[in-house]
């Protein structure tokens, strides 16, 4: 069983940071890819930011240049940390982790819960 819990959301006016967390926990092999979707209301889940074990990463073109995704190997845990926030970046975050629980099989994606970022003045 494979956990992924969440932290950092919150209100925060246009121009400020937030940094989130989310931290896997459970039996397992290892974990490659982590990263974060957001979902705002009326809209589809889109991708934000994904980094493999070894720390590529890829963004989402409305987020380059402000915020940053990181991983602790060690810990299991994923980070992003929001810069320069705009209101349009209002949503929920969800991260994820594609994990292989045992050597030999496949890799599965886990889901954290969501975490609420508002951007408001």
């Amino acid at each position: 069983q494979v956990q992924l819990v969440e932290s950092g959301g919150g209100l925060v006016q246009p121009g400020g940071s937030l940094r989130l967390s989310c931290a896997a926990s459970g039996s397992f092999f290892t974990i490659f890819a982590m990263g974060w979707y957001r979902q705002a209301p009326g809209k589809q889940r889109e991708l934000v930011a994904t980094v493999t074990r070894g720390g590529s990463t890829v963004y989402a073109d409305s987020v380059k240049g402000r915020f940053t995704i990181s991983r602790d190997n060690a810990k299991n845990t994923v980070y992003l940390q929001m810069n320069s926030l705009k209101p349009e970046d209002t949503a929920v975050y969800y991260c994820y982790a594609d994990v292989r629980p045992s050597m030999t099989s496949d890799n599965y994606r886990h889901w954290g819960q969501g975490t609420q970022v508002t951007v408001s003045s």
